[in-house]
């Protein structure tokens, strides 16, 4: 049996899915936009009629040539939501197949800063003079996204409350519908104090309010997150790791998939099982699951190596003892 609905009534059915997803602990931002595209279709497609659901999400689906296979999916995948939603109140609702929007592997290839571009990262982050953007915090942003892995978001929402130096942790609050604890290194704890100290400076010499975030302008407010992007990109094109223009090349956020490979491969050069490591460095940098931290085991041909010269010292272990 077809499913047919209004505009209205599935614009009133999104609204309720969104307070039950936000209820669970999902911000859903991302989500809302797509669900607000697809009404808005069936709205200019049906007007009030009642829309055959079935048929609305195909046309909506299909409705821009040319597009990612990633980007349809993961807009398809919303709205199947919706659907799944929708059948908890009537249970012929039509739900469309995975088949409309086949969820494909992407082929984007992240960048992976070396330990030589990181610490010219740092260098370039400490002498930076910005009207804004001052050398220090910049530093200190820069060591916190590498040294913990943190999203650019993360980093630059963390407040002071989140930061304790005493217990060496920061709290990263709320992030993709969850939060986390993350144990940092005495170096680091070292920098964000030295960092700390300027900022109590910058507060005092500006006569400003705290604004109680631990990343601020030289005026004394919060750090803006596209200020934080814009500077860290201008610095990436300062020392040639991405173009002038355009968005190839290197982005700040692969600062957090430098984090990851790093670590794993600091891991395999010390003989450890990467593979028993893996759920710990899934936790620490906030995946969902398995699957979204074993994409790094792929990432650099140094790993693959190591992979390569384990398995062969154990075939020949097994060779020799027969």
């Amino acid at each position: 049996m077809s499913t047919n609905i209004t505009a209205t009534a599935l614009a009133r059915d999104a609204k309720e899915f969104l307070v039950f997803k936000r209820a669970m602990g999902a911000g859903y931002q991302r989500a809302e936009f797509v669900l607000d595209s697809f009404v808005r279709f069936v709205r200019d497609r049906y007007g009030e009629c009642p829309a055959p659901l079935e048929r609305a999400v195909s046309e909506w689906t299909a409705r821009i040539e040319g597009r990612k296979a990633v980007t349809v999916g993961n807009e398809f995948g919303v709205v199947r939501q919706l659907c799944l939603f929708r059948r908890r109140s009537d249970p012929r609702s039509f739900v469309p197949d995975h088949a409309v929007a086949p969820v494909k592997e992407s082929t984007f290839i992240p960048y992976i800063f070396s330990q030589e571009e990181v610490l010219a990262l740092l260098d370039a982050a400490t002498q930076h003079e910005g009207r804004s953007i001052w050398g220090a915090m910049l530093r200190a942003l820069t060591l916190v996204m590498y040294c913990t892995g943190m999203r650019l978001g993360e980093a630059a929402r963390l407040r002071m409350v989140d930061v304790d130096l005493r217990r060496a942790i920061l709290t990263v609050q709320r992030s993709k519908g969850r939060s986390r604890i993350l144990a940092i290194r005495d170096d680091l704890v070292e920098e964000l104090r030295q960092y700390i100290r300027y900022r109590e400076k910058v507060l005092a010499t500006r006569g400003a309010d705290d604004p109680m975030t631990l990343f601020i302008r030289l005026d004394g407010s919060a750090l803006p997150l596209h200020a934080a992007s814009d500077a860290l990109r201008c610095l990436l094109r300062k020392l040639g790791l991405k173009p002038q223009c355009g968005r190839s090349g290197a982005r700040a956020y692969e600062l957090r998939h430098a984090f990851a490979v790093h670590r794993l491969t600091a891991w395999a050069e010390e003989g450890v099982d990467v593979h028993a490591k893996l759920p710990w460095l899934s936790a620490y940098l906030g995946h969902q699951n398995l699957l979204g931290t074993e994409v790094y085991l792929k990432a650099t041909p140094q790993l693959l190596q190591l992979a390569s010269q384990r398995f062969e010292r154990h075939s020949r272990a097994k060779r020799h003892l027969r």
